[in-house]
């Protein structure tokens, strides 16, 4: 039987080894053989501590810096870096 605690530094160390981790309650009770009522428990707890989130479709993510882990990649804008044609002149 796994205390609540235990369980908890369990969901914790998943979530900080797996950035941008998303799961169901089912999901992280299944990876980290926790009973159900006790990560059900943790997880509300990691809620309320402000270390999760539940997200509207119930998966839980990490909550970085005080926001929302981002839910789409940054993009970056290359246009200042595209090559300059006219730096190269051609020697015949």
């Amino acid at each position: 039987m796994t205390t609540i605690q235990d369980a908890s530094q369990r969901i914790r160390a998943e979530y900080l080894e797996m950035p941008g981790l998303r799961l169901k309650a089912e999901q992280v009770q299944r990876l980290c053989a926790v009973e159900r009522s006790v990560c059900q428990k943790v997880l509300d707890t990691l809620v309320d501590g402000k270390f999760l989130y539940r997200r509207a479709d119930g998966r839980y993510g990490r909550v970085l810096d005080g926001l929302f882990a981002r839910q789409h990649s940054a993009r970056a804008d290359l246009g200042d870096l595209a090559p300059d044609t006219h730096a190269f002149t051609r020697v015949s």
